[in-house]
């Protein structure tokens, strides 16, 4: 179900039921993407949908999914290890599901970014750019919405309690940066008892969305006003309402939102957490077509109230979340996508991109934790063509630097804008990523 309130307008201190029909008939312009409807993914794209898991604050590497069994103590940490489904590799006892699954995905190890702070490894770990942490480069998102346009639903779909940020400030790669505002990702909250909200929207008073689902009477009601008295006052509103009011007049956008629509036995797979059900919704989204759907963890990085749900910041709590929360929920939640998107036959055309801005300090801290460490981390593929079972690039025997070819963000959007169908070529025509190389070893 949608959370809907009151919506008041600085325009006239309100707005009139004629404005809401003019925006209704403004619809295909909703998007900020002009009349253009989406296009097919290409016959090449591997990707018609690609969701990632942006485990915000950065998982620890050793502590998940590149454990050292064999380091000193102050290295491998408390946790044991057990064996996985690919041959040599192992996981932390953290992860018994996932580990169950990894003939369906590939790891990868060797992962690096260029910066230390969150904010700014999580811009060049979204844009593949290291000028996206200053000058604002779009997010994988926004570059693949850019290529495959707009239509009833958006191309680019973030879902979370709002775009990822810390105590000082939002991360800049979040959306469409330099290209505006147009090219942002469409913001849906999901709680943990499933529902959906849309922060961008308050409803009118006394117009309710089953109002809407009545077209025949809405487009009645469209031919009898004069929308042009009321043109300049929606011309006034932003983007994010325009999108907002527009997915919200289109009943198969709505459905796609509404979580309702699922067995119960589907919903309790995922879990009554808000990762758990954003994880469903962005299954829903991928099912109906919207091109890229990223889930944030948490809008946080770290806690900043008793209540807030953070990431994985966890530089004081980390032998004590992980086990608690973090592991469980994540290999409860992956598993159970990974198995949702097998069963309903989409995992073959829908990529799934799991990580974080960087790693965790191979040695334990002062704080019995790990701090940050962009020199080594990890990242998980499955889907489109990726090749389950597979370890790619290693770390060494520390989890300290990468024994093989460092991945840099830069190639893993390569990666995820190939497999939906953007070469060098297109992505040349944008002038983003010039000269990224795509992670070849995963196929």
């Amino acid at each position: 179900m949608f959370e809907v309130g009151s919506f008041r307008s600085s325009l006239h201190g309100g707005l009139s039921r004629r404005a809401f029909l003019t925006a209704a008939a403004s619809a295909p312009l909703a998007f900020g993407l002009g009349t253009r409807t989406l296009s097919a993914p290409p016959p090449h794209a591997k990707a018609k949908s690609v969701i990632v898991l942006w485990l915000w604050g950065a998982p620890s590497h050793l502590d998940t999914f590149d454990p050292k069994p064999n380091a000193p103590a102050e290295i491998r940490g408390p946790f044991g290890t057990i064996q996985t489904r690919t041959s040599g590799v192992r996981f932390t006892e953290l992860f018994p599901k996932t580990a169950a699954r990894s003939d369906r995905f590939a790891l990868v190890r060797s992962m690096v970014n260029f910066d230390g702070d969150h904010l700014k490894a999580g811009s060049i770990g979204l844009t593949g750019m290291l000028e996206g942490k200053d000058a604002e480069a779009p997010n994988y998102g926004s570059i693949l919405a850019r290529h495959r346009g707009g239509s009833d639903l958006p191309a680019f779909m973030a879902i979370g309690r709002g775009n990822p940020r810390d105590v000082v400030g939002p991360m800049k790669g979040y959306g469409g940066g330099v290209w505006g505002r147009n090219y942002d990702p469409f913001l849906v909250g999901c709680s943990e008892q499933g529902e959906t909200d849309i922060p961008a929207l308050k409803l009118l008073d006394g117009l309710s969305p089953a109002a809407l689902d009545d077209r025949r009477t809405l487009l009645g009601d469209l031919d009898r006003l004069n929308r042009a008295a009321d043109k300049a006052a929606f011309e006034k509103w932003d983007v994010t309402q325009k999108r907002a009011y527009g997915l919200l007049t289109n009943p198969d956008a709505r459905k796609a939102l509404d979580l309702t629509q699922e067995k119960q036995a589907v919903r309790d797979a995922y879990g009554q957490t808000s990762f758990g059900q954003s994880c469903l919704l962005a299954r829903r989204l991928a099912q109906a077509g919207v091109p890229y759907v990223q889930v944030n963890w948490s809008q946080y990085v770290e806690a900043i109230t008793p209540n807030c749900d953070f990431g994985w910041d966890t530089h004081v709590f980390n032998f004590d979340l992980l086990p608690d929360r973090h592991g469980p929920v994540f290999d409860r939640v992956y598993s159970t996508l990974l198995d949702d998107l097998r069963d309903r036959g989409m995992l073959d055309s829908t990529l799934v991109v799991a990580m974080g801005e960087f790693g965790r300090t191979p040695k334990i801290n002062a704080q019995a934790s790990r701090d940050h460490w962009p020199q080594c981390y990890f990242s998980l593929w499955a889907g489109a063509g990726v090749r389950g079972g597979t370890a790619v690039g290693d770390s060494d025997a520390t989890g300290s630097a990468p024994l093989t070819e460092p991945f840099t963000p830069g190639m893993v959007g390569a990666t995820i804008l190939e497999l939906a169908g953007m070469d060098t070529q297109a992505r040349a025509e944008l002038r983003v990523l010039p000269g990224m190389r795509a992670i070849h070893e995963l196929f």
